[in-house]
């Protein structure tokens, strides 16, 4: 007996350390990487220290300064092939598209296609949200401003797909959704709002939207390389792989098409087209009259129409406005690309980063940017990157899920009949394993639902976070099923003869 003992415990050991080991190799890179202090005495050090602590794979950013631009390349835009990040690599921009999407609906606005105080259902007759039961309207510019009701959650009822009418397929499905707060109350991010945006665009033009943004405001400011992904067109060249985090490392990862959310996040171009972009908001470049117009109304803010976001702060035509300020900026996260704008349109500066990681890297870089071209110190790295911090947590829960999964295993091997004659211990006996059954049980319904109790939902999780968590979830389950199965065997000594585990 003590020989077997002997022997289930040195196999044991052996396998955790096993496990233990090899969690630590594939993670090692990113923990040591996130504590290591980094340099940030210049911008080469300060770029490559967040993307190492961020393990984004590539970084593009161009920067104007009183209309003089510059250009700054890191990293790979393909990691497999070795392939660069150059001038040219094209990158998704995320939740930057919103402010072209704004500045569409400005331009059809002065031509008198449409006014900011129309409702959706000027337009689309069949959308009727509710707000507590009761049926209501969303004006135009309360999807402009993010002040519509519809819930930050609605981003999951965005169905995947890259068919023609999946922007229609969209808005139809959240089309009687219950809303949040009443219309115009309270300010409410919902990436949503812009694909309805979309929506009236095409139904007031005839076109689609992405053609009626290339001919109206992407072609006139000369952003030639620039183009909505739809998942239906040929990928050039220049487009850059896009990475999830994983184990702390980057991996290649092809993100699901979700043509129904083009106007909020898929529109496709390159640093040097973002000159133009950025150079346009500041008046310094050469653009139509009646596009100019447009530019510098979507930088006004209307106070009773804008979102409130904090002191000063508000949320207007595609932009976080800091009035006082005079700074515009926005951040974009797709589930494989990432960026950052900053526009400070009184001393005419301007920086906008791009990742090819859905990561926190373009934000920290763009702002330290932002204070080192006016004369300010650069930020260290405050371990605030959500998805990484989650994909390190999820990966430790592994490690502990794995082993815990290990050490039940082993015990499930090790069980033999044995009667126990005395009640009392039978009683406790019993007492112990009904209690770790509840528990495990109540511990493996939460594992299984956590994420609606989010609002999210699995298809959401697999999409934008870290393969860690699905991992970890999965683990957890068969952990808690296998204390289920031994709280069980435990259980059945109700009966005289019973089960019992080598200890």
């Amino acid at each position: 007996m003590k020989i077997i003992r002997r022997k289930g415990t040195i196999a044991a050991v052996g396998i955790i350390l096993l496990i233990v080991i090899i969690t630590t190799i594939a993670c090692w890179h990113g923990i040591g990487t996130l504590f290591a202090s980094g340099k940030y005495d210049n911008e080469q050090n300060m770029v490559e220290t967040i993307m190492d602590k961020t393990a984004t794979p590539g970084v593009a950013i161009v920067s104007s300064k009183q209309g003089k631009s510059e250009f700054k390349v890191y990293g790979y835009a393909d990691v497999d092939q070795k392939k660069q990040v150059t001038e040219e690599s094209l990158f998704e921009l995320g939740s930057t598209t919103k402010a072209f999407t704004a500045l569409a609906i400005i331009l059809l606005q002065e031509e008198g296609a449409l006014a900011y105080s129309d409702y959706i259902s000027d337009y689309l007759p069949w959308f009727a949200p509710t707000y507590k039961g009761e049926k209501t309207k969303i004006s135009i510019n309360q999807l402009l401003a993010h002040t519509s009701g519809i819930p930050s959650w609605s981003i999951r009822l965005i169905p995947e797909g890259i068919a023609e009418g999946m922007l229609g397929t969209t808005i139809h499905k959240i089309s009687d959704i219950a809303l949040d707060t009443y219309p115009g109350t309270e300010h409410l991010y919902a990436t949503v709002n812009y694909d309805i945006l979309a929506m009236i665009i095409e139904q007031v033009t005839g076109i689609s939207y992405q053609d009626y943004v290339t001919q109206h405001i992407l072609v006139p400011l000369g952003m030639t390389d620039s183009y909505f992904s739809t998942g239906q067109e040929k990928k050039p060249d220049q487009l850059t792989q896009g990475y999830r985090v994983f184990f702390g490392k980057s991996l290649a990862y092809n993100a699901p098409r979700y043509y129904g959310n083009i106007a909020a996040g898929y529109l496709v171009t390159n640093i040097k087209d973002l000159e133009h972009w950025i150079n346009a908001q500041m008046g310094i470049s050469d653009v139509p009259d009646n596009l100019k117009n447009a530019i510098q109304q979507s930088h006004e803010v209307d106070i009773r129409a804008a979102g409130y976001e904090a002191k000063n702060q508000y949320y207007s035509f595609g932009w976080n406005n800091d009035r006082v300020n005079r700074v515009i900026s926005h951040s974009g996260s797709n589930p494989n690309y990432s960026s950052q704008v900053i526009i400070d349109l009184e001393r005419q500066e301007a920086v906008f980063a791009l990742a090819n990681l859905n990561s926190t890297a373009p934000s920290l870089i763009a702002k330290n940017k932002y204070e080192q071209m006016n004369g300010n110190p650069m930020h260290n790295f405050k371990y605030d990157d959500s998805y990484i911090i989650i994909d390190l947590v999820s990966s430790f829960l592994v490690l502990l899920a794995a082993i815990g999964i290990t050490l039940k295993v082993i015990k499930l091997t090790g069980v033999k009949n044995q009667n126990i004659i005395d009640e009392n211990a039978r009683r406790r006996k019993r007492i112990r394993a009904r209690i770790t059954l509840l528990f495990r049980a109540l511990l493996l319904v939460v594992v299984l639902i956590w994420p609606y109790l989010l609002n999210y939902n699995y298809n959401m999780i697999s999409v934008w976070m870290s393969y860690s968590v699905l991992l970890s979830m999965g683990l957890a389950a068969i952990s808690c099923m296998l204390s289920i199965i031994l709280a069980c065997i435990n259980c059945s000594c109700l009966k005289k003869s019973c089960y019992k585990l080598i200890d």
